[in-house]
């Protein structure tokens, strides 16, 4: 599903606008190519979308407080997208209504939520009146195929990202290590496993809408596709193997994509999985060494494969000395290369990356088959 070309976008974060439940808005914003309006959010009204994401140009983006206040720009926008990431994915009642007004002014909807707004008879009935499009982004594909163990083609990297919780930057992080790898002449591509990805980069399989069954055999199509888009794929990655409510997604990608490496993504600071039932309902992130260990070790199950950096979100350590200090000792706990590839950069990290996957015996072994 590519992005129309000129596309102009208002969107909707009531109550949301931020890195955590916002981070569908500020993916768009940050990594997309569509002109972003306006943002709605009526508790940050006034406020500029610069002041999260620094003083570039296109970052200059008034937050306003309703549908009309950002309709009254020109150009008008043409499109509004939801821009959170709730837990479960389900639509806000109160957000509705502007949806609806949203239909009746023209604009098309664009929708990463679990609930699928095509299949909503009030939303369907006034877009088909107003002539205008739902696209749900969560809506599974019509395949439904088991994996088969295809292996990787020779010449093929393939490298997924996986975290020690959601929400952390796990596009991000995929996201930046494909422009470092571009910058260095090489061909890549990203693949995208979620709603934000594919509202960035155009088409890929929200995987964690798909029937279980066919969870893994998805997965390795998107990396057969990805093989025929860039020679180092780099797939985004969704939950965590450990988190209480999404572990299996993770699991998923791991076994059908079935990548020669892994990069882990982690945010220190973070002492809890993301999960909203309850204080009680408490579940400590892993310890990094470990864990490492057990991806490695659930991999192996299928293929083999290897964590070959780490990279960090320091978004919630404001001090870039601290942050610096916080990479070089998860660094040395791991014995990884680290890096916070979105603050400080991804090229130097690529670098490191690059070689360290072209030295897999398995990647090695790989190519060797297109010679003999």
């Amino acid at each position: 599903m590519p992005a129309a070309p000129d596309r102009r976008l208002v969107i909707l974060a009531e109550g949301n606008f931020g890195f955590h439940h916002g981070k569908t808005a500020m993916g768009v914003i940050r990594f997309g190519t569509d002109r972003i309006v306006a943002v709605i959010d009526s508790t940050q009204a006034g406020r500029n979308v610069r002041e999260w994401l620094g003083d570039s140009g296109r970052y200059d983006i008034p937050i306003v407080d309703s549908l009309n206040a950002a309709l009254g720009f020109l150009p008008r926008a043409d499109a509004l997208l939801i821009g959170i990431a709730p837990t479960g994915g389900k639509l806000p009642d109160d957000w509705r209504a502007v949806i609806l007004a949203a239909i009746r002014s023209g604009l098309d909807i664009l929708s990463g939520l679990h609930t699928l707004l095509g299949d909503d008879p009030e939303f369907a009935d006034a877009a088909r009146s107003a002539g205008v499009r739902l696209t749900d982004y969560r809506r599974p594909p019509e395949r439904m195929e088991t994996a088969i163990g295809r292996p990787h083609a020779p010449g093929k990297r393939v490298i997924l990202t996986v975290g020690t919780d959601c929400a952390i930057g796990k596009m991000s992080v995929a996201l930046e290590l494909r422009r470092a790898a571009t910058s260095a002449g090489r061909s890549a591509t990203f693949v995208p496993t979620g709603q934000t990805g594919m509202m960035i980069d155009g088409w890929g399989v929200a995987i964690d809408r798909v029937i279980s069954d066919f969870a893994q055999g998805t997965a390795e199509w998107l990396a057969e596709e990805g093989e025929k888009r860039g020679d180092w794929v780099i797939i985004e990655g969704q939950g965590s193997l450990d988190h209480p409510a999404y572990s299996s997604v993770t699991l998923a990608l791991i076994h059908g994509t079935t990548p020669q490496a892994m990069i882990l993504v982690h945010k220190p600071g973070m002492e809890a999985h993301d999960f909203d039932h309850g204080p009680d309902l408490r579940f400590p992130l892993a310890s990094l060494p470990p864990f490492i260990a057990i991806h490695e070790q659930v991999a192996s199950l299928v293929a083999p494969s290897r964590v070959v950096a780490v990279a960090l979100n320091t978004s919630l350590i404001a001090d870039e000395d601290e942050a610096r200090r916080i990479v070089e000792a998860i660094g040395a706990e791991t014995g990884l290369p680290t890096a916070d590839p979105v603050r400080f950069g991804g090229d130097a990290l690529w670098r490191e990356i690059e070689a360290s996957v072209n030295a897999l015996p398995w990647v090695v072994a790989n190519d060797a088959r297109a010679e003999s």
